[in-house]
């Protein structure tokens, strides 16, 4: 069977488990005597187990085995659980990632078969006597054990004529009849679709003569957690235990050798024996019904719920013929004045209801939690606190919260790099808490939440905060800024210099930083997705980062104003209101135009010069001003003219362009000109 048209489901279902197999285990270092915790790492392990091997993918299969046997014994009793041990089960974890993105980019596991943490899994066995899986095989392969079958409704049943002497017949034969009863996990949702594995994994050993219940039962799901069946097979019964027990959702195989409890009658075996071709015969008959069943559980299986997985690619094209119906929106509203009907305006209006709908249905379609982000950070914390000495506690709220699919991907390395600089800089050790009298454990909060069309994503620590004086004295000696100045600056001027390329407070590199590319990465990326950084910060209290983040990235709410005879559009989002000025109030401050704005001062930015824009206004008695938000602070951009608010359709410059300062993006104006979309971030000053 061809396998790789379920390689992309195998990997999206690897992926949910091995996430939850990380939650799991974070959790069992807290509290390593809770049993419904270690119950779900091992049916995790159980689960990979299976899927990896009917995959084919018998390095994953091996490692997730011998996981499970080691917690087979943890269950029982049989070994004792201790930070060795969990420290080992993380490092199966990152071997089975590992595999995991093999595959992902190769289709492959790889070489590796990390033999080493097999060892040390079977090293950790040592302590008990006989290891699940002898235990297992041992059980599976003994003869008929009443004791054993009793409890099971369905393997308490008698052969009808026509089974009895196939049976027989087999035996014969010199062939096996083994009573094969499966039970399957209570949590097993889909039974049907289950039993379908089991019994297709039967049939490539041998022949079923006998189910219970029945064929039609099991495929409408019309039974417990468990079916017997009747195989006539050459092979041995450690295959069957083998392959069953790699399947998923499978909790017990018993397995009895029919030969001790069929009674050979051979009087009635005269009178309507099968010769070996009948019983073959017979047997065919049996497989040809079993495979009708076989489709119908297939057709089963195949039924979907209410959710579906969709390649992000597809969307992106939803989301692109949205942009263009929305461009198309815009061009007929500047056709209005060829038919001021009120038919046409009718119209118009409905078309814009119907694509702002279809605009909101597709957005969010795309949104995801940032659950998807945030669950990667518990183990991280976890493995830097090992390595620095240091305790900390991650605590997350507003994992609930959702945010654009291409928002998501790139959101993850910037806050890498705050939640490390928090634990390594911002966490004291324990020793100088104990000095400070703060609690032994620090912590780190990391919340989100949506702030209108934003969305707002905090680390905040309790830690030592910044150390305002080592950061002027640290910019004094990058020449960043000059001694008799540094006394001037406010706060967040001086704080602003940690985002500088290559600036570091610390004294020494160490794997974690010191290298100063961490704050300097993560303004770069925030601000290449529309959004901004702040800081707060208290000494000995501790720091807060703030995130702010747009919603969406492909459509946006803008003020379009002309500079000259171009075109430009602002967001929204970075406006904050629209005044006139006369060219008096224009003063000259350190080289600098400002003006005073309800007693603050804003810089003016002239768009004009910056984009190479010529224009004619000494003459102009009353100025256009457009104040803009870059973090805390604002600034004005002197434009021409205003347009107005439109709801516009971000297009990339493409490759050629990609490279041209102060412009986000571009967009396409009703009237089919291309207008380009300011980058306000960098144009502020």
């Amino acid at each position: 069977m061809d396998m790789s048209q379920y390689l992309e489901i195998f990997i999206d279902e690897t992926k949910e488990h091995l996430q939850g197999l990380n939650q799991a285990l974070l959790s069992l270092e807290q509290n390593s005597q809770d049993k419904s915790v270690l119950n779900e790492i091992f049916r995790v392990a159980h689960t990979l187990k299976g899927m990896s091997g009917t995959m084919g993918f018998t390095k994953m299969a091996k490692l997730t085995h011998v996981m499970e046997n080691v917690l087979h014994s943890l269950r029982n009793n049989e070994i004792k659980m201790n930070s060795d041990l969990i420290d080992l089960l993380f490092k199966c974890l990152d071997a089975l990632e590992n595999y995991t993105e093999s595959i992902v980019n190769t289709s492959g596991e790889g070489q590796n078969d990390n033999s080493d943490i097999i060892q040390m899994l079977n090293s950790a066995l040592e302590k008990n006597t006989e290891s699940d899986d002898n235990k297992k095989s041992e059980s599976l392969n003994k003869k008929h054990d009443k004791k054993e079958t009793s409890k099971y409704a369905t393997a308490n049943f008698k052969l009808n004529q026509f089974e009895q002497n196939a049976a027989n017949k087999a035996i014969e034969m010199d062939m096996n009849v083994f009573k094969i009863t499966v039970i399957l996990n209570k949590s097993c949702v889909l039974k049907s679709a289950r039993s379908f594995i089991i019994f297709q994994t039967l049939e490539r050993h041998g022949e079923i003569i006998k189910s219970e219940p029945r064929v039609e039962d099991i495929e409408d799901e019309k039974f417990e957690f468990e079916f017997t069946v009747v195989c006539i097979t050459r092979q041995e019964a450690d295959i069957f235990t083998r392959e069953i027990n790699q399947i998923a959702e499978v909790e017990k195989v018993i397995i009895e050798n029919f030969e001790d409890i069929v009674e050979f009658q051979e009087t009635k075996m005269e009178d309507s024996s099968l010769s070996g071709e009948a019983v073959i015969a017979s047997v065919e008959d049996l497989q040809k019904e079993n495979e009708d069943n076989q489709d119908q559980i297939q057709k089963q299986k195949t039924k979907t719920g209410k959710t579906v997985r969709v390649d992000i690619d597809r969307l992106d094209v939803l989301m692109n013929l949205v942009s263009e119906l929305i461009i198309i929106k815009t061009r007929l509203e500047g056709l209005g004045d060829i038919d001021t009907s009120q038919t046409y305006n009718e119209a118009i209006e409905y078309l814009e209801r119907i694509t702002t709908n279809l605009h909101d249905a597709v957005m969010k379609v795309r949104m995801v939690p940032v659950e998807l982000v945030f669950n990667r950070f518990p183990r991280m914390i976890r493995d830097v606190a090992k390595e620095i000495g240091k305790e900390i506690q991650l605590t997350m709220t507003g994992t609930e919260t959702e945010l654009d699919r291409t928002v998501i991907d790139e959101i993850g390395d910037p806050l890498i790099h705050l939640i490390r600089n928090s634990a390594d800089h911002g966490i004291e050790s324990k020793d100088k808490r104990i000095q400070l009298g703060k609690p032994n454990v620090g912590h780190i909060h990391l919340r989100a939440y949506q702030d209108g069309n934003n969305v707002v994503i905090e680390v905040e620590d309790d830690g030592q905060g910044i150390n305002i004086e080592k950061v002027k004295k640290k910019a004094i000696e990058r020449g960043v800024v000059k001694k008799d100045l540094i006394n001037t600056l406010s706060q967040k001027d001086i704080i602003d210099f940690l985002f500088k390329p290559s600036f570091s407070t610390s004294d020494k590199i160490t794997d974690l930083s010191g290298r100063g590319v961490g704050l300097d990465v993560v303004k770069t990326k925030i601000e290449q997705l529309g959004g901004m950084v702040e800081v707060e910060t208290e000494a000995l209290k501790g720091s807060k980062f703030i995130i702010r983040l747009p919603l969406t990235l492909a459509i946006i709410q803008a003020l379009l104003v002309v500079i000259g005879d171009e075109k430009y559009a602002i967001p929204l989002s970075s406006t904050k209101e629209i005044i006139k000025i006369t060219p008096d109030q224009i003063k000259l401050v350190q080289k600098q135009e400002v003006f005073l704005l309800r007693n603050t001062v804003v810089p003016i930015v002239r768009l004009n010069e910056i984009l190479g824009v010529s224009v004619d206004d000494k003459d102009k008695k009353q100025l256009t001003v457009v104040i803009v938000r870059k973090g805390e602070k604002i600034s004005g951009f002197l434009v021409d003219s205003l347009i107005g608010q439109r709801e516009i359709v971000i297009k990339s410059l493409g490759k050629l362009l990609s490279g041209i300062k102060f412009m986000a993006g571009a967009t396409i104006l009703g009237d089919g000109n291309v207008a380009l979309i300011l980058d306000v971030n960098s144009l502020a000053v």
